[in-house]
């Protein structure tokens, strides 16, 4: 049985409507107060805490690997 094309339009409509509506929705815990933001001079960058995850990762590798050789 076909869809009149009211139906079909609508059914089409419909999903594209919620999309829209939800990508123009800010969400809720993106607003921070003022006071409590670090200024960047004082954080440390993305690249740092990468760098220093690697290192310790590394160090755990490392000690996990001499454990293992000394059994």
């Amino acid at each position: 049985m076909a869809l009149p094309p009211v139906w079909r339009v609508m059914r089409v409509a419909i999903p594209l409507i919620s999309v829209v509506g939800l990508l123009s929705v800010r969400p809720l815990g993106a607003s921070q107060d003022s006071g409590s933001v670090i200024p960047a001079e004082s954080r440390p960058c993305v690249d740092c805490h990468a760098f220093e995850f690697m290192q310790r990762a590394l160090q755990d590798l490392k000690k996990t690997a001499y454990n293992l050789d000394t059994r």
